[in-house]
């Protein structure tokens, strides 16, 4: 039987910062792929045409082969979209709102491919509402509160997301698992978690700062914290730069040296 991964993020964007690239070579790394095959899943924003072109400038020279997938398009973007999705080594599903995310889903019919895609050992991974939407529940702002949304159901528990900066999301998330709904983790931008079938394996950090916490019920009526210790990430190495850039680089480097030396004479 294939090996069952999910990879939930609590904030990740596609810039070409350190921290959020070196998430996402992280990621790239589970598929176990040498040029690994990448779909992203915008809907949860809208399919936002920003978002897309980030994914793309993002690992602009990286060695994989991306692609999109747009359901609110797919009468100019026509694709069979099981064929497309279970050809993919790693699907990563964009944040945005969880309730439209998953009402859109149901409609076009991805929860059942996307099921059978973690079932053939094809990384499911996303942030925020893309991360939430694998459990049970997720403590989503969608409705304009926070609150508990059912999620997919394919892992166990909760998940809260942006947990530092969205003290309302923490607030309710304690409500709710003090008050019945399962346990789970907070993660903070920048942080994840991997799971093998349905249970952690791995937490991760690409900020140092960023944090991964195990909530649950005290059974005094209230929520506790356990902190967990996130494997810190190391950036990637820089692509190696094209020639003609370079050279075109050294000689401005060097008009400008040949212009200072004049006017110091």
């Amino acid at each position: 039987m294939a090996a069952r991964r999910i990879v939930a993020l609590g904030g990740h964007e596609f810039k070409r910062r350190p921290e959020e690239l070196a998430v996402v070579h992280h990621l790239l790394g589970f598929t176990g792929a040498d040029s690994p095959r990448v779909c992203f899943i915008p809907t949860a924003g809208g399919d936002d045409h920003s978002g897309i072109a980030d994914f793309y400038l993002a690992l602009d020279g990286a060695d994989y082969r991306p692609s999109h997938l747009s359901l609110f398009r797919r009468e100019r973007e026509r694709v069979d979209v099981r064929r497309h999705l279970l050809s993919q080594d790693l699907i990563y599903v964009a944040g945005g709102s969880m309730l439209n995310l998953l009402a859109v889903w149901r409609a076009h019919g991805l929860p059942r491919i996307l099921a059978e895609a973690w079932e053939r050992g094809i990384v499911l991974a996303g942030q925020s509402a893309g991360a939430m939407c694998w459990f049970d529940y997720g403590i989503t702002a969608s409705l304009g509160e926070p609150r508990p949304y059912p999620g997919l159901g394919l892992l166990p528990g909760s998940l809260c997301v942006h947990y530092a900066r969205d003290p309302s999301r923490r607030s309710a998330y304690h409500r709710a698992v003090s008050g019945g709904y399962p346990p789970g983790y907070a993660l903070d931008d920048g942080a994840g978690v991997l799971f093998e079938g349905q249970s952690a394996a791995e937490a991760f950090a690409g900020r140092r700062d960023s944090r991964v916490i195990r909530v649950e019920a005290n059974g005094r009526g209230a929520a506790r914290e356990v902190p967990l210790r996130p494997e810190p990430l190391a950036p990637p190495p820089p692509p190696p730069e094209d020639a003609a850039i370079a050279e075109m680089r050294e000689l401005r480097l060097g008009r400008g040296r040949g212009a200072g030396l004049a006017l110091r004479g």
